[in-house]
Parts: C-alpha cells; structure tokens; sequence
C-alpha cells in the first residue's frame, strides 16, 4: 500500500495548417468529462471497542467479498467511456447507477445538473451529473469525504485486451475489465466499507488534403514542420528542451535524496509489468525522482494525419500535436505556457515555413503536495498497518487528479490520495485489472480507516475537553 501526492499534468495542443490547402473537414476536439461521486460518512464509534470492531467488520467483509464483486461485475459492464460523445448516455446512467447504489444506504443524494458543452461540430453534448451524497448530519461527529469517478478511457477488445473489456472476467486472482482499477473498483470498496458500518449497524447515515504525387517535394507540409516541433521538446534522456522550465524547481536536497533509499521499488519487476527493455535511469532512486519529483513532458498523438492499415498518399492540410508536461511544486502555469508557446514560435520561425502556427492550452492544473504528517495521513497509515501488517511508503504520483488541490483549497481541510490498486493494474491500457485481494482488503483497509477517524476524533475531544478543564 502507498498514500501519495499528486502532481498535475497540463495538456498542450498546437495546430498548423497550410494556407495552400484548404480544409475540408474539421476535426472533432475529443472533451473528457470528469464525473465524480462523494460521499460523506460520520462515524461514531469509541476507541475501546475498535479491536473487536474491527474483526466483527473484516469476517463481514470477507463473508460478503462474493457480492462485492457482483457490484464490480455490474458497473463494469457499463460502457461509460466519457471520451467518445456517442456514449455518453452510458455515462449518465453509470452515474444514475452509482446514485442508486447510495440512496439504498439511506444516504440523502442529489445528482447536480451541469449543464452541457459544444464541441467543435456545433453540437451541444449534456455534461454527466455530479453525485452529491451525505450520510448523517451530527455536528459532533467527524466527517469523512471520499470523491471517485466512474466515467472510464475507450477501450475495444481488438485493442489487444484478453477478455471482453466491460465484461469483468476473474484470472489467477485478477479481476480484469475497464474501470476495475480506475476508479469503479475503488470507489466501490468505500461504498463497500460504509455498507459494512450500515449493515452491522455502527454508522449513522451517509481546407482538403493533397495528393503526394502532384504536390509532394514542392510545398511545406504541415506534418513534417509538427515532427519538427514534436522532436524540439524533449530530448533522448527524457530532459525537457524548453529553455527556462526547470528554473523554478527546489534544489534536492541529500535529506531529501535518502527519502527515496527507504522506499521499497524492485526496479527490474517494474520494467517488466510496463513492458518496456530499458528505462531512460538506471537506479531505483533516479527513476523514482524523475518518476515523481521532476517535471516530465509527453507526447499523447496527432490528429488529421492518416492512420488506418493499408497505403494513403496523401499530405494532410491541417495536423494537431498533442502534449502534456507534469508540473511539480513551485511551477507557475503562466510562466510555463509564455515559455511553451515562445519555444515552439522560435522553432517554427527558424523553419521558414508558411504555414501558420497556433499553440492553446486546453486545460492547466497547479501541483499540490501534501503534508504526510498531518494526522489523516497518520490515521490512514495505521489502518494499512492494522490490515496488511506493514508500514505504508509514502510517494509522489504523476497522475492529474486536478479536484485535489481544489478540495483543499475550498474547504481548507486536509486531501489523502488513498489507493488500493497495484502499480501493474493498467489503468488506461488493455487488460486494465484490480486484483480480489486489492479489492477486498482495500475495502477492509478504508473500513479500518473510519475507526482510526472516530478515535482520533474521540482523542482531539478529550484534549480540548482537559484545555477547557485547565
């Protein structure tokens, strides 16, 4: 198990067109809708009895792991892709799904309309509903707030998945389907938890293409200057070429450094579940900082450019390249947008090309680091102790999780990013999984939590009852 922080991922598009050709069709943007379903549970249990409590809940758990994984099986089989705007139907009914399954808790829960959004066509596409849930009203009592998503990333089974993806199919231990890992399984194993309370009663509720043969080898092809801007990014060890990006960023300090050494990591398992013969760093501790402290820069696809099997000859009039850079503690979005868009301007302009230019930030997100120290994270890491019998690392993530720091700059509380998934899930990918152990001990892990809750609660009363007393 691993508690973390998340660092935020900024997507860049840039477009070139050729004024020689005009276009004749125009390319759909694809929106990604974030959908989200919080839930808020107020314990009320005491610290004396929490041992007891807490085998009382994990034969519970374990005795009912079978429909826990019906629920999996059935939120699965909903193909609620939120890229693809021909399914967002699905969509909205995972959402009415995951609504429902709250409401039968006896949480109060409200689906809040946001509207909709055009896409490029012109057509006006209905944004998915945010699930507001609460479950008890006690003032006295702590409140816990979990947030998930149950929208999930395309996927066909001829991508190269193993099993039907939205069918979720148990091998070896593994529970493979689309969104069994991110973020359906685990938003499920709270809900999962809180039922638990519930049923043991211990809570109270919450211009056209050319032709290469006439006019190859005489204009500026707009593919060829955006291969040219795409390879100016980044350079063979992965260290980004636009000048000024690492100004900002601390100096590692050696007290930082041996962070890092403590940290369990079996680099040679992790080049193996990625698939990949080598990585850019040799060393556990290089590849976790470059992993999770430095900035990063990737480069996601292209559109306009032909990509179907077979032979089409033909020069695209208009192409999109599409980037991302990770942003990390003390980097200014502004500052790293002017510094994007005058490296890609100042590449371009040395190519003499005619071809026009336009660089667009679509989406941008402050890094957020959380304090490890804080008493939730302290909470969370003797649950895990409790549950799996270990120590928890704690690690920085690449991931965009962007409603983080938003959740804790509106309610000035503290934010854990708590996962029970396994580096090698997949999430996004073919043959996306979360195992039944992860699944089920995770659900045991957060039910764990809840209990530490309701003891640090009960320990902060009597301090401030004794300061009251003095």
């Amino acid at each position: 198990m691993s508690l973390f922080s998340r660092w935020k991922r900024r997507p860049f598009h840039f477009k070139l067109s050729s004024p020689a050709i005009k276009a004749a069709a125009k390319q759909e943007r694809k929106e990604i809708a974030s959908t989200s379903a919080p839930c808020y549970s107020k314990a009320v249990m005491s610290s004396s009895s929490s041992s007891a409590l807490e085998t009382e809940i994990f034969q519970y758990i374990d005795v009912h792991q079978s429909d826990f994984i019906e629920d999996l099986k059935e939120w699965v089989a909903v193909e609620s892709d939120s890229v693809q705007p021909h399914l967002r139907k699905e969509v909205i009914r995972m959402m009415v799904l995951a609504a429902e399954k709250l409401a039968v808790l006896g949480a109060t829960v409200n689906l809040v309309n946001l509207g909709s959004h055009q896409l490029p066509d012109g057509q006006d596409l209905p944004l998915p509903p945010v699930i507001l849930g609460e479950l008890g009203k006690d003032p006295q009592n702590p409140t816990v707030c979990f947030y998930g998503h149950v929208d999930v990333q395309p996927a066909k089974k001829e991508d190269g998945w193993k099993t039907d993806p939205y069918t979720l199919t148990e091998i070896n231990g593994n529970l493979y389907g689309r969104g069994a890992t991110d973020n359906k399984g685990p938003v499920l194993a709270w809900i999962n938890a809180v039922e638990t309370f519930r049923a043991l009663k211990l809570v109270e509720c919450g211009d056209k293409d050319l032709h290469s043969g006439t006019f190859g080898g005489i204009i500026h092809e707009p593919m060829t200057d955006l291969i040219a801007l795409l390879d100016s990014l980044v350079d063979p060890t992965g260290r980004i070429q636009i000048p000024g990006i690492y100004d900002s960023i601390a100096a590692l300090t050696e007290e930082e450094r041996k962070l890092y050494e403590s940290i369990e990591f079996d680099l040679e398992e992790h080049k193996n579940n990625s698939g990949v013969k080598k990585f850019l760093y040799g060393t556990k501790e290089e590849i976790l900082l470059h992993l999770w402290r430095y900035p990063s820069l990737s480069i996601h696809g292209i559109e306009g450019a032909f990509h179907e099997p077979g032979i089409k000859t033909v020069i695209p009039a208009k192409v999109v390249g599409k980037f991302s850079i990770r942003q990390v503690p003390h980097m200014d979005l502004s500052v790293v947008k002017q510094q994007v868009v005058e490296h890609l301007e100042g590449v371009f302009s040395k190519r003499n090309s005619p071809n026009k230019l336009k660089v667009s930030m679509p989406l941008g997100a402050k890094p957020w680091l959380a304090d490890v120290n804080d008493p939730l994270y302290k909470a969370a890491r003797r649950a895990i102790k409790t549950v799996f019998g270990e120590d928890p690392d704690f690690i920085r993530d690449g991931s965009t999780i962007p409603v983080a720091r938003m959740f804790q700059t509106v309610t000035q509380k503290s934010v854990m990013m708590f996962p029970i998934g396994a580096a090698d899930d997949g999430e996004h990918s073919q043959n996306e999984k979360i195992s039944r152990h992860s699944y089920i001990e995770g659900t045991k892990v957060f039910a764990a939590f809840f209990l530490e809750i309701s003891k640090l609660h009960h320990h902060l009363h009597e301090l401030s009852s004794m300061q009251t007393n003095n």
